[in-house]
């Protein structure tokens, strides 16, 4: 086994990431860390708290390993040990009066004028949360079909603060308008009662915010500044998942809450059964509110969003052209104003007026190939093919493994494809339950990520789903 020079081998690899991740991140999650051993292969990295192995050990996994091949070939793998030793910085630092050692460091406050540690020596708690945007309200969000139900609870718990729906739990995909809905919320909220105390704020954010807090001594400040709110707005809660202690934190600020009728509103990419290492309790009081989802817009309502986006922005654009984005750009909201701001900004610079033959061009590189229109029966074929079965067998009551996979596969394709309501999904396949077709969506958007078979299966049909639109 090669010899390695431990601190020389680990302090490039975190000039290596330090240049690659934010200033936080790595401040957060890698200073007073060290590389203790390398052993077999493995290295072994101290880390000083929980919070740090889990972050280390999952989410900059792929990161730590490809820079251990780059800069010790020997090191195919790693894990983390919890120190049992004070932290030690991984640059120097200003001059600091020695303090009793404890778990977390405190290295981010300036000691140097201080003597002896008092209860004025502890900082602050300062808060990550995002300001609300003062642009996403109400009044300039397009409800149509797709986010019918979700805007209806929005508005109605705005009046009656935790005795509604609590929680409400939003799910869809990226750019669907969840963020816009839900500060739409705490706008609301603020314009109805300035006194009221609302936080926005990602579950990124809040799971920085509690190791900072356990790291500078300042949790029950921490606590305290959450369980003390009238409106939690927490955005892509799936965040996390896997983070046992973050959870743990979490699910008592909840409690809190929840027992004092605060109201909690939570956005998500995935309802809560789907959330994988999702501690029960969790799951449980999710499930236990209201839940509502935010498809993919239909073609009708794309048009109408553009329309009302160029209004804010006091640009007229023909109907003609509203109708060939809209038609082109099919997955979400935020790729819809996108394409505006590029037209927009295109025009403006060239003193032009906006046609379609002027749109065509400015967005031949953002705009999708017209492709010719898929059909649900296209979808359940091609899905067949795949599996070599008979597509009609699909449709039948059978619940063979060998039939009841790629069916389950059609039903997601045909949903998160298409966008077909679950119950047209149902009539589809023999006139089966909207629940069954829900249970089979949820299975397999639950298995897409750590299931190999659905995993690429997915991806497999995809492909040739494409390859056949542009045929």
């Amino acid at each position: 086994m090669e010899n390695f020079d431990l601190p020389k081998t680990w302090q490039t690899i975190l000039d290596d990431i330090e240049s690659q991740v934010s200033p936080a991140n790595f401040v957060t999650w890698f200073k007073n860390t060290e590389l203790l051993e390398v052993v077999d292969g493995s290295a072994v990295i101290s880390v000083p708290n929980g919070f740090a192995k889990e972050w280390l050990e999952n989410r900059f996994a792929h990161l730590l390993t490809s820079l251990f091949q780059k800069h010790a070939s020997g090191i195919t793998r790693f894990e983390c040990r919890l120190s049992t030793a004070p932290s030690r910085l991984l640059r120097p630092q200003p001059k600091m009066v020695e303090k009793t050692p404890t778990m977390f460091s405190h290295s981010t406050t300036n000691y140097s004028n201080l003597q002896t540690k008092t209860d004025e020596s502890k900082p602050s708690f300062t808060s990550h949360q995002s300001p609300l945007n003062p642009r996403y309200s109400f009044h300039n969000f397009i409800v149509a079909e797709h986010n019918e139900l979700a805007h209806a609870a929005a508005k109605a718990i705005v009046g009656s603060l935790g005795n509604l729906y609590n929680p409400l739990f939003i799910y869809g995909g990226v750019g669907l308008g969840k963020t816009h809905l839900m500060q739409s919320v705490g706008n609301a909220v603020k314009k109805e009662d300035p006194t009221k105390k609302v936080v926005y704020i990602s579950a990124e954010r809040f799971t920085t915010e509690l190791v900072e807090s356990l790291r500078n001594g300042t949790m029950e400040q921490f606590k305290s500044h959450y369980q003390n709110l009238d409106l939690l707005i927490i955005d892509d809660i799936q965040f996390l998942a896997g983070r046992e202690k973050t959870q743990h934190e979490f699910f008592h600020i909840f409690n809190s809450l929840y027992q004092l009728n605060k109201q909690i509103l939570i956005s998500s990419d995935r309802p809560p059964q789907s959330i994988a290492t999702l501690e029960d309790r969790l799951r449980s009081r999710f499930q236990g509110g209201m839940i509502a989802d935010i498809s993919r817009p239909s073609l009708e309502t794309r048009v109408a969003i553009l329309s009302s986006k160029a209004e804010e922005k006091g640009v007229k654009l023909p109907e003609e052209a509203l109708v060939y984005i809209a038609e082109n750009i099919v997955h979400n909201v935020r790729e819809l104003e996108g394409a505006l701001n590029k037209i927009f900004a295109f025009c403006q610079l060239q003193h032009l007026t906006p046609t379609v033959a002027l749109i065509k061009s400015i967005l031949q590189d953002y705009l999708v190939k017209m492709q010719k229109n898929i059909s649900p029966q296209d979808i359940i074929r091609i899905t067949a093919e795949y599996f070599q079965v008979d597509g009609k067998l699909l449709l039948e009551p059978t619940r063979k493994q060998s039939i009841a996979f790629p069916r389950q596969i059609a039903m997601y394709l045909l949903r998160t494809e298409l966008a077909l309501p679950l119950n047209q999904i149902g009539d589809l396949f023999g006139g089966r339950d909207h629940t069954t077709v829900l249970h089979s969506v949820e299975k397999i958007e639950s298995g897409k990520e750590g299931d190999k078979n659905t995993k690429t299966a997915l991806h497999t049909i995809h492909e040739r789903l494409q390859a056949f639109r542009s045929e």
